[in-house]
């Protein structure tokens, strides 16, 4: 009997045809294009890739460099899409198998984002709904996880490499990664639309004070002021945001220590990369699953007393460890360093009471402020902008304490001036006109700083 006139009438090639299109099988379309996975292909990956862990030797694996890993897969992707029928062209494949090795060696999705240097925040809100931070400013982008589950082996993946852990029971997990990012995520149940990420990148290479100034963060005079001031051994508290570069900072103003000194640098999560040869960094611990074992900042603050510094550096200031902290530096710890939250230099010294008397101590308002007055020497604000442009808005010293209220007085300041057409904000930076008291110990030193540097007439 012949066949039915539709199979006579119409090729196989012609049925096919939707097919081929949607593979897209011709190698000249779009070659230098890495489009972002389709659905498809993201389950493509993800059948591969448990395939993969089936089949190969992945101890054999991890003593392979990453070139030839990818050879490795790039010959198992091959005939993997021959078994299955599937038409990948060169540069699909080539993604394909970039993609399955960031998931075996890597943190798979995120690597791009990682790797990629103009990225300074990566977050995440749930599977689908994922930002960066790019100049300041938040973009929306796509990050292809296959599902919540994905991501979560992810978050679980970066946690255990660090030795803690996430899951119902201890919802958050706050962690340094392999790279020095500051990776905080939070998962089901306080996270109601799925698991909460975020990465705070930080450069291999820390910038400089001059950098800083090429930036327009700061001026060149003020950048002067502060650098001898940290080689005097002023005290100085770093205040600003989220987000507003306060380990940068810290890390600039680091530079200008002496390298005979030895420094202790105290935690939650290890950021500070200190350029100083004689460096004891130590980090906070979570409890473990039992509840025991938590080692909290003021913990390490007494230790770090007892281990002979010259200067103990606090990563941020937030709780009963500003008592200790204020111990030291009245105790002949001077130019010891720490940053803390606060939008203004005297909110900073309010936050610091209220953490003063988070202790429990019995302390008197006044012999609070006391404390704080003879333990800070100067404080450094900082503020990023609505544009997304980060400047030091105000240094300001600490003179000392009249009654019960702490005296301060600004020495520079910046102001703003207008706002383009395009949101960027313009402003400038001035002197107050007063010179600070510690110049006194910079002569002394034999650092003398022009007087023109202090002129509100003059520009900086």
């Amino acid at each position: 009997m012949p066949p039915p006139p539709a199979a006579v009438e119409t090729p196989a090639p012609v049925e096919e045809k939707p097919q081929v299109k949607a593979a897209d099988a011709a190698p000249p379309a779009m070659p230098d294009i890495k489009p972002v996975p389709s659905e498809k292909m993201i389950d493509v990956k993800a059948r591969i890739h448990h395939k993969l862990i089936e089949d190969l030797n992945l101890v054999a694996l991890d003593r392979l460099s990453r070139s030839e890993v990818m050879d490795e897969v790039r010959d198992y992707v091959g005939e993997y899409a021959k078994q299955e029928r599937l038409a990948l062209n060169v540069a699909e494949t080539d993604d394909l198998v970039e993609n399955i090795v960031d998931e075996m060696m890597g943190l798979g999705p995120l690597e791009p984002l990682l790797a990629d240097p103009s990225i300074s925040d990566i977050l995440i809100n749930g599977h689908e709904n994922c930002f960066v931070e790019r100049g300041g400013m938040l973009q929306p982008v796509k990050i292809p996880f296959k599902d919540e589950a994905h991501l979560l082996r992810i978050i679980n993946k970066i946690v255990s490499a660090v030795g803690r852990r996430i899951d119902e029971s201890y919802p958050t997990c706050d962690a340094r990664m392999s790279d020095g990012s500051r990776f905080n995520a939070a998962i089901r149940p306080i996270a109601i639309d799925g698991p909460l990420v975020s990465i705070r990148k930080f450069s291999k290479k820390p910038l400089a004070l001059d950098k800083l100034v090429g930036f327009g963060a700061l001026t060149e005079p003020m950048a002067e002021v502060l650098s001898a001031a940290v080689h005097a051994r002023i005290t100085t508290l770093i205040s600003g945001g989220t987000g507003t570069g306060k380990t940068t900072m810290l890390n600039a103003l680091s530079a200008f220590i002496s390298h005979a000194e030895r420094l202790i640098t105290i935690e939650d999560a290890a950021e500070l990369q200190l350029q100083q040869p004689h460096v004891g960094r130590m980090e906070t611990r979570p409890p473990n699953v039992e509840g025991n074992g938590e080692i909290k900042q003021r913990d390490l603050v007494k230790n770090a007393l007892r281990m002979r510094p010259d200067r103990v550096i606090l990563g941020e200031v937030r709780g009963e460890e500003a008592f200790d902290m204020l111990q030291a530096m009245n105790t002949g710890h001077e130019g010891s360093m720490a940053t803390i939250h606060a939008n203004n230099p005297r909110d900073a010294i309010a936050r610091l009471e209220q953490m003063l008397g988070m202790t429990g101590m019995p302390m008197t308002v006044s012999s609070i402020r006391s404390q704080i007055a003879s333990a800070i020497g100067m404080i450094v604000q900082l503020t990023r902008l609505a544009d997304g442009q980060r400047k030091i808005t105000s240094i300001a010293e600490i003179t000392g304490i009249e009654g019960d209220i702490i005296q301060m007085q600004e020495v520079f300041r910046f102001v703003r001036d207008s706002i383009d057409s395009e949101g960027k904000i313009h402003g400038h930076f001035t002197a107050t006109g007063i010179r600070p008291r510690f110049l006194e110990e910079l002569v002394s030193m034999g650092v003398n700083l022009p007087g023109s540097y202090f002129d509100p007439s003059g520009s900086l």
